[in-house]
């Protein structure tokens, strides 16, 4: 099954160099694979997966292991962001 896998920030640099630009990628997933699984695959440190929307729904980190994704869904993933 096909999604948007959307990386922000410093996150970036672990999307493949075609999706840099746009900050995300399609991709194409197993029936049932969970955000954990993807932050995972990708080796995204922990540290630095903050906030995850899934079509712009927050999903908690309790959750994120058991969250299957749908077809046609956009995962996001933003690392902590400080500002002043």
């Amino acid at each position: 099954m096909k999604i948007a896998f959307k990386l922000f920030a410093s996150l970036t640099d672990y999307l493949p160099a075609q999706g840099r630009d746009g900050n995300v990628v399609e991709l194409d997933v197993p029936e049932g694979c969970t955000v954990m699984q993807l932050v995972e695959q990708f080796a995204l440190p922990s540290a630095l997966v903050h906030l995850v929307l899934v079509n712009g729904t927050y999903i908690a980190p309790e959750a994120r292991a058991g969250h299957a994704l749908k077809p046609g869904d956009a995962l996001a993933i933003w690392p902590p962001i400080a500002g002043g």
